[in-house]
């Protein structure tokens, strides 16, 4: 994760915003004091660390997954053909 101070941060936003789309990955953007410290993420990281976080908690779900894992790890699945769905 890059560290930049915030008066960086600040003057150059749109770069950073864009490098942070574009890299996929988090800007920590410091400032004198480090309890205020920030992160920076594109939303689409976020909403994904939300919802890995919400599935990890969430025992049904991840029961759910180790099973699926445990059918692909012994060969117990079956291809299926994708269909669209037509309007009705």
């Amino acid at each position: 994760m890059e560290a930049v101070a915030y008066s960086t941060f600040r003057s150059n936003l749109r770069s950073y915003m864009d490098k942070t789309r574009e890299d996929a990955e988090p800007i920590l953007v410091t400032t004198k004091d480090p309890s205020a410290n920030i992160v920076v993420l594109n939303v689409r990281d976020y909403e994904n660390l939300v919802e890995n976080a919400r599935v990890m908690n969430n025992p049904y779900l991840m029961d759910k997954l180790r099973r699926g894992r445990e059918q692909v790890r012994t060969g117990s699945v079956s291809e299926h053909e994708f269909v669209e769905a037509t309007d009705a």
